[in-house]
C-alpha cells in the first residue's frame, strides 16, 4: 500500500481549475490541465511514493515484480501489463469526436502502420498500440457529452424542428432509411463534405439552431409531436461547437448523436465503436490501457476518416448511461470489459468511522475525491489520504478496509474486471 505521484496532462480544452481545485493546489493554474493519470501507462506512468519520500516509477516496480505487484492470475492473464488506466478528467471545452476500435481492428491497424514505418510518435498515428479501448465516465461534476447515435427518427424531428432547407435531401435521405444503414449513409455524407459545402451548410445549420432557440422556426414535426423547445440542449451544443469549429463536419455530426447530461454519480460506458465527444464537467474516468483513438472532426489533431468509418458501430439508440448496484456504502458500475471494473465508497455525513471493506484481489488503484479516509491492510500498515490524494494496492495487499476520519468522504476504486467486492 503505497501514495501515488501522478503526472497531469495539459491539454487545451483542459480546466484552469477543476483538478487543482481537487488537489488543493493554487488556481487558476498556469495552464489548462486535462488530465490527471493514474497508472502504468508506458507514455506517463504514475509514480509510488515510499516513507522517505522517495518516488519510484510505478511500471518499473511492476516489471520489478509482477507476482506480488499484479498477482499470479493478472500476471498469467496480462504478461505482467497493467491491463487499465484510471484518469480525473476535466474538461472545460469539448473533446474531438472520436471512437476506439475493437481489438481485431487495433491489431491489424497498429501491424499495418508498423509495417508502413510510422513512427509511434507521429501526429499521423491512428493506432499507438494494439489493444481495444472500452472506457467509462463518471460524473464528480455535472457532465455533458454526445453519446452514441440517436434513434433515426428522433434525428428525423430534430431536423425538420431546425428547418434548413440546405438540410432538406438529407433529412429526407434518414427519413426514407431510419435504420443504421440510412445513419451511415448520412454520417458518410456529411463527414466527407468538400470544405466548400460545409462553409455553406454549417452556417446554415447555425441559423437555423438560432430560429430555434428564439422560437422563430417552424416549431418542430407536428406528425412526431416534437417541438423547438424538445431539442434546445441540441440546438445549443451545434452553436457552441460551430463557434470553436466553424465550418467543421463534426458540428453536422453531433446532430446525430445522444446529447447527454450525468449528475454526479452517474456514468457513461462507451464500447467499442461508439461515437461520442465529451462536453464539459469533470468526471474519473476508467478504461483498457490503450491509447487508440480515432478522430472525426472537432479538433485540430489528426482526422482519419475512412479509418473511422471502419470502426464505427451505426446502431442507435438510447445515450449509454451505465447501471450500477450498491451494497451499503458501495457501488459497482456495470460493464461487460474485462480490463477494468469502477467502484464507488460513500460516507454519508455522520457515518465517520464506519469501516468499509475494500474490493479484493489483484491490482488496485484508489482515489479520494472528498474528505479525509483512514486505510488499513491486513499487514497492519496504516495510510491516510484526503482528497484528490491516491495510493495502490498490491494483489498482495489483503484484507483492505476503510473508515472515513470525516464524513462526507468518497473514494473511487480502479480494479481488473476480476476483482470481488471485499468481505
Amino acid at each position: 500500500m503505497e501514495s501515488l505521484d501522478n503526472p497531469v496532462r495539459r491539454y487545451a480544452w483542459g480546466s484552469r481549475t477543476a483538478i487543482a481545485e481537487l488537489q488543493g493546489r493554487p488556481v487558476p493554474t498556469p495552464h489548462p490541465e486535462a488530465e490527471l493519470w493514474l497508472g502504468a501507462h508506458p507514455g506517463d506512468p504514475s509514480f509510488v511514493l515510499d516513507a522517505r519520500g522517495n518516488r519510484r516509477s510505478l511500471l518499473d516496480e511492476l516489471r520489478a515484480d509482477p507476482v506480488c505487484r499484479l498477482g499470479a492470475p493478472n500476471l498469467a492473464r496480462w504478461g505482467g501489463r497493467l491491463p487499465f488506466l484510471c484518469k480525473l478528467l476535466a474538461a472545460d471545452e469539448p473533446l474531438s469526436l472520436q471512437a476506439h476500435p475493437s481489438t481485431e481492428q487495433a491489431r491489424a491497424g497498429f501491424a499495418r502502420e508498423q509495417a508502413d514505418g510510422v513512427p509511434l510518435d507521429d501526429a499521423r498515428r491512428s493506432y499507438k498500440d494494439d489493444c481495444h479501448k472500452p472506457e467509462m465516465i463518471c460524473a464528480l461534476t455535472e457532465f455533458h457529452a454526445l453519446a452514441g447515435f440517436r434513434e433515426p427518427a428522433g434525428t428525423v424531428r430534430l431536423l425538420r424542428a431546425l428547418d434548413v432547407p440546405e438540410l432538406a435531401g438529407h433529412l429526407e435521405l434518414l427519413a426514407g432509411q431510419p435504420d443504421p444503414a440510412g445513419l451511415r449513409a448520412l454520417f458518410s455524407t456529411w463527414i466527407t463534405l468538400p470544405q466548400q459545402m460545409l462553409d455553406r451548410l454549417v452556417p446554415a445549420v447555425q441559423e437555423g439552431c438560432v430560429r430555434l432557440l428564439h422560437g422563430t422556426g417552424n416549431g418542430g414535426d407536428p406528425a412526431g409531436g416534437a417541438t423547438g423547445s424538445d431539442f434546445r440542449a441540441e440546438a445549443r451544443t451545434v452553436l457552441e461547437l460551430s463557434e470553436r469549429y466553424p465550418g467543421d463536419a463534426g458540428v453536422l455530426a453531433a446532430l446525430l448523436l445522444n446529447r447527454v447530461t450525468l449528475a454526479p454519480g452517474e456514468a457513461l460506458y462507451q464500447v467499442d465503436g461508439v461515437l461520442h465527444a465529451y462536453l464539459s464537467g469533470l468526471g474519473v474516468e476508467l478504461m483498457a490501457n490503450s491509447d487508440n483513438v480515432l478522430r472525426g472532426g472537432l479538433t485540430p489533431k489528426h482526422v482519419d476518416v475512412p479509418e473511422l468509418l471502419k470502426v464505427l458501430d451505426f446502431a442507435a439508440g438510447p445515450a449509454p448511461v451505465a447501471s450500477s448496484e450498491t451494497d451499503g456504502a458501495v457501488t459497482r458500475y456495470q460493464q461487460v470489459a474485462e480490463e477494468f471494473q469502477l467502484w464507488r465508497l460513500d460516507w454519508s455525513p455522520g457515518s465517520s468511522g464506519e469501516v468499509v471493506p475494500l474490493p479484493m484481489d489483484g491490482p488496485r488503484i484508489v482515489l479520494c475525491t472528498r474528505g479525509q479516509v483512514r486505510v488499513t491492510a491486513g499487514s497492519g500498515r496504516t495510510l491516510t489520504v484526503v482528497q484528490g490524494q491516491s495510493f495502490w494496492l498490491d494483489a498482495a495487499d489483503t484484507a483492505v478496509k476503510a473508515s472515513s476520519v470525516d464524513a462526507p468522504a468518497q473514494l473511487f476504486l480502479a480494479t481488473d474486471g476480476q476483482c470481488r467486492p471485499g468481505d
